[in-house]
């Protein structure tokens, strides 16, 4: 008879939990619909070295990030100084910056028992939506799936629905609004 209650006590306790965690995960999810809007990925190139005690056995250790290079694409349109592009998701890419010098690696050692690992490149993508709302211009960020949908649709101006992200400081779908 105990172990009923409890496990009716349990699971009106869980329920109550499952409940919070929904309220709690949907707060803020709003959706605005638009007409004016355009998408934005910034692509970015970084050398980045990694300071380890043997970096050839994969530690980690400290990184040091070398020069980088940033291309804005908009709407899916070629930038005016792309070198490469469009790769397969369809974004363009700056002119790979300068590796670093040997000079600048041994710079960057802090510690004599340090090694540097080789330079590696990285590949960044920051996605953003920038939409007017009531006069003002809204600039957040997005994913790919939101970036590519805008990229489709913003030539023809397709009014769109947007669902934000948690307190609405992100936009997690963009949906076309039948006219």
């Amino acid at each position: 008879m105990r172990l009923h209650k409890l496990s009716r006590k349990f699971r009106q306790c869980l329920l109550a939990v499952l409940s919070c965690s929904l309220v709690i995960i949907f707060v803020g999810c709003g959706t605005q619909n638009v007409t004016q809007y355009e998408a934005t990925a910034l692509t970015i190139l970084t050398w980045q070295i990694n300071y380890a005690n043997d970096p050839t056995v994969g530690k980690r250790g400290r990184f040091e990030e070398f020069a980088s290079v940033a291309l804005l694409n908009r709407n899916g349109e070629k930038p005016e100084n792309a070198a490469f592009g469009p790769d397969d998701r369809g974004l363009w890419w700056a002119k790979i910056p300068p590796k670093p010098s040997l000079d600048e690696i041994e710079a960057r050692q802090k510690r004599s028992y340090e090694k540097p690992g080789r330079p590696e490149l990285l590949r960044q993508v920051k996605y953003h939506i920038i939409y007017q709302q009531n006069g003002q211009t809204i600039t957040l960020p997005t994913n790919y799936s939101v970036y590519r949908r805008v990229v489709k649709a913003y030539p023809q101006k397709i009014p769109l629905r947007l669902t934000m992200g948690i307190n609405n400081r992100s936009v997690e779908k963009a949906t076309p609004i039948e006219r």
